[in-house]
């Protein structure tokens, strides 16, 4: 069975929809910056949680960011599509922190004694985003949160495929959203693998990641609500796998095991060899650990034989679970505008490898695009997509 991509929608640091997003990647234009909020590097999207809301939503409640960056991007993905009782309809999406800006906020106004407003709690939970973009978008099927760190966004995706493949359901919105949080900032400075400059996937001389926010949503279709809904493919999704190493509770393993093995059952999943794979999105958080541990898997998959690749997480910081899905999309550009897609601030090979990522948008035949997300706890995964 196909599973069709038939919508796509993200924002970003470098974009408030697809268009925008492709414009940066195009030019370079990286949407890292230090921000006077969080004292560091981030990739923040440009609209404030207000300006979401008065944007993309006409409903009076309390939604957190998480939500508000949600709402676009699905939306966008979403479209002119209507709801037809003959096509099984779902929602798959995916947090790692939910409604934590809330609780963020909710704890520093008790810790200063100002007034408190209990109502900051009720959104923390990551469901409470997945129910409200469900009501926004008027499904009332199958509903359902994913949580696996930062391959939560291409999970929620792989989630959906199995559904449609397993005649579950006919059409699925899936994808992730990720709110700026002080938590994970703190929390992986602790880790000390935040770069205080920009970071630098693949490159010798990293030091680290950025984090970033957005959102990202795919619609995926079987052939039976494409005949209804008429909609024109983007895409097939092909492959897809999941494979946990369990080496380390925050590290990948440096042998790059679990990364590995999803790449080899997603090319089995999809049918094709590693030969016949045109263009790579590495996870490539600029991590010493990561890159390693991904060039690794890389090699033994590819051999000397690797295709371009590169990390997109230059421009936009690595938005945990949205990641996964941002990146999704971006694979689908480049499908769709036939072209290898930039590793910006790169300089020096890794030692180890030698790979050298694309530095430059530019023009390539591609066929088959693969997309690597890998999350804390060994959580590794990958999609695959192929040209319609």
């Amino acid at each position: 069975m196909k599973i069709f991509v038939t919508g796509i929608g993200v924002i970003s640091a470098i974009g408030l929809n697809v268009e925008e997003n492709l414009n940066s990647l195009k030019s370079l234009r990286t949407g890292l910056s230090r921000s006077s909020e969080y004292g560091v590097i981030t990739g923040q999207v440009a609209l404030s949680n207000k300006e979401l809301a008065q944007n993309f939503t006409n409903k009076d409640e309390d939604y957190s960011r998480t939500t508000l960056l949600a709402l676009p991007a699905a939306k966008e993905a979403w479209g002119t599509n209507i709801h037809d009782e003959r096509i099984l309809t779902g929602l798959i999406s995916s947090t790692s922190v939910g409604g934590m800006d809330r609780t963020e906020k909710y704890y520093f106004d008790s810790r200063d004694n100002s007034a408190i407003d209990n109502s900051y709690l009720m959104v923390h939970d990551n469901g409470r985003t997945t129910e409200q973009l469900a009501s926004e978008l008027g499904i009332s099927g199958y509903i359902s949160t994913i949580s696996t760190a930062c391959s939560s966004g291409a999970n929620a995706i792989m989630q959906a495929a199995r559904l449609i493949e397993g005649n579950k359901l006919d059409r699925v919105i899936a994808g992730g959203s990720e709110p700026l949080a002080l938590f994970d900032v703190k929390g992986f400075s602790s880790l000390n693998i935040y770069d205080s400059e920009i970071c630098k996937p693949f490159d010798e001389k990293r030091n680290g990641l950025n984090l970033g926010e957005g959102a990202a949503f795919l619609l995926l279709e079987n052939e039976k609500s494409l005949t209804i809904t008429g909609n024109t493919p983007l895409c097939v999704l092909s492959g897809w796998n999941n494979a946990t190493d369990a080496f380390h509770q925050t590290a990948s393993s440096p042998d790059g095991k679990g990364a590995y093995l999803a790449m080899i059952h997603a090319l089995k999943k999809a049918g094709i060899l590693p030969a016949e794979i045109d263009y790579i999105n590495a996870h490539g958080t600029g991590t010493g650990n990561n890159d390693l541990s991904e060039s690794m898997a890389l090699q033994k998959v590819f051999g000397d034989q690797l295709p371009p690749f590169s990390s997109t997480k230059g421009f936009t910081g690595h938005t945990l679970a949205a990641a996964g899905s941002i990146e999704a999309v971006y694979c689908i550009v480049a499908l769709k505008e036939q072209a290898t897609l930039p590793n910006v601030n790169f300089s020096k090979p890794m030692s180890e490898t030698g790979f050298v990522p694309e530095k430059n948008f530019h023009s390539a035949k591609i066929n088959y695009v693969l997309s690597n997300s890998f999350g804390f706890g060994g959580n590794c995964s990958c999609l695959i997509f192929n040209t319609a």
